[in-house]
């Protein structure tokens, strides 16, 4: 893949493709950020953003990962304390996870965020967005939590990190586009640039194909996981033999193999009994969906072949995990 295929894989979208294209054709020293705020131990959501952050190292570009220790603290997550101890952890799994040391930034957003000069353009952004305007763009991530004024600060905030961390590409989840959007409004105003944005899709939830997957409401995949209790959810995942189920459902079986497993291994063996037609591999994931679809591959075996390398992928955070925790 080149610079650009390796940038725009598996992205939902960005904004906007020519943006996109001007940084692929020259992406050295060029910098890409995600933030997260510090929870501690990560989950398929944030390994999803975490193989983007791989493909644009790879692109040849420099990312910087946001250990959000404010915006936790905004959104009520601890003391400042508790939450660089969970940050650290996050660091360390990001890195065991695959992630090239050499190639990444880890910062801590109280190592900007309380300068007076980022305090200062921020009184300037709450000047000029309208609560409405700034309400909309925190939905998406808020939930359903009460609206606090924290809440509404929360994604000016994330506007100018962009700025604050010197970046070329701002990149998150889907439920992110409006923070993005707001950013690209707001940012000409205070007189800095434009960066472009891409997007990540959300998996739905493992059990029921609905919504999104949530380590908070329902069932996911983390670091925290055992191969044992691995296997058990996967193979309570909710995998019809079709990528396109009725309604507004999506099969996260297929969703998994697409985001999580083909951009990490070059091929995926699906071991089968000769009786059932014996081992089956795969280079692509449209060929697994294809053999899906056309009944060539049991949805009992898709989720058995995805348990194994998802085992594979989180183990050296797991095990990283354990060390911190010993």
């Amino acid at each position: 893949m080149d610079a650009y295929e390796l940038i725009m894989r598996n992205a939902e979208e960005v904004v906007t493709d020519e943006e996109v294209r001007e940084l692929a054709a020259d992406p050295a020293g060029k910098r890409a950020y995600v933030g997260y705020e510090p929870s501690g131990v990560l989950h398929l959501g944030h390994l999803l953003t975490a193989n983007k952050l791989i493909d644009l190292q790879d692109a040849g570009l420099e990312v910087v990962v946001l250990l959000a220790d404010v915006h936790a603290y905004l959104n009520g997550k601890g003391t400042f304390e508790e939450i660089r101890e969970t940050a650290e952890q996050m660091k360390a799994q990001f890195i065991a996870y695959g992630l090239d040391e050499d190639s990444a930034e880890f910062v801590y957003g109280s190592e900007f965020q309380l300068d007076e000069e980022y305090t200062l353009d921020l009184h300037t952004l709450e000047l000029e967005t309208t609560l409405n305007r700034a309400q909309r763009a925190m939905a998406e991530i808020q939930g359903g939590d009460t609206a606090k004024v924290s809440h509404v600060v929360y994604p000016l905030m994330q506007t100018l990190d962009i700025e604050y961390l010197d970046l070329d590409l701002a990149v998150g989840g889907i439920d992110q586009r409006k923070v993005h959007m707001l950013a690209r409004e707001e940012l000409p105003e205070l007189g800095y640039d434009v960066r472009p944005a891409l997007h990540t899709p959300i998996v739905a939830d493992l059990t029921t194909g609905e919504g999104k997957m949530s380590s908070s409401d329902g069932v996911t995949i983390s670091m925290e996981d055992s191969t044992e209790e691995l296997e058990e959810k996967v193979n309570s995942a909710f995998c019809p033999p079709t990528a396109d189920p009725e309604g507004d459902l999506e099969n996260p079986v297929l969703e998994l193999f697409e985001y999580h497993v083909f951009p990490r291994f070059s091929e995926i063996v699906v071991e089968r009994p000769d009786e059932y037609g014996g081992n089956i591999s795969y280079e692509r994931y449209e060929a697994l969906e294809a053999d899906l679809e056309s009944g060539e591959l049991h949805p009992a075996d898709a989720k058995g072949t995805l348990a194994s390398y998802l085992d594979e992928l989180i183990e050296p955070g797991r095990q990283k995990l354990r060390e911190i925790r010993s």
